[in-house]
């Protein structure tokens, strides 16, 4: 998936207006305007488009982390130079606080069925030996999932 769509649906789902998300960015050491948040959230096709490379996702996601649940005082983000979809999903698992079961029934109501057992391989270190490449269509149905559960899309 491309960082600008992510950017898009989380903003969609989460129902985060251009002030919120210059909140969220606010929890990190990246200062944001709205003009920048404005054209990120443009498709490819509008004058104007920014591309939301890793190095504004990865901020936003920890920012995200932080607004949902709480900065904790003496914990420093990890500041990632590249994304994998593993890394997206875990940090969206942290911030919307869902543990194994919350999202199994999110990926159901997308039709992607995933068992116990392949979603915590996504969520291994990249050298466990049990570890799985999280595909851009799991995350997908994750994002379908959370946009029928969060936004009446069916």
């Amino acid at each position: 998936m491309n960082n600008n769509d992510i950017f898009r649906r989380l903003q969609n789902i989460l129902n985060l207006d251009t002030t919120k998300m210059i909140e969220v960015f606010s929890f990190t050491n990246l200062k944001v305007d709205k003009d920048q948040i404005n054209n990120w959230l443009k498709s490819v096709d509008d004058p104007g488009y920014l591309k939301f490379g890793d190095h504004h996702l990865a901020p936003f996601l920890n920012g995200l982390i932080d607004y949902k649940r709480g900065k904790k005082e003496d914990s420093v983000p990890r500041e990632e130079k590249r994304l994998t979809n593993n890394i997206i999903f875990t940090k969206l698992k942290i911030a919307l606080n869902y543990k194994s079961d919350d999202i199994l029934e999110i990926m159901s109501l997308a039709d992607y069925p995933l068992r116990k057992l392949e979603l915590s391989a996504l969520f291994r270190k990249p050298g466990n030996k049990h570890f799985r490449e999280c595909k851009d269509e799991v995350l997908e149905g994750f994002f379908k999932g959370l946009e029928i559960k969060y936004c009446s899309i069916v």
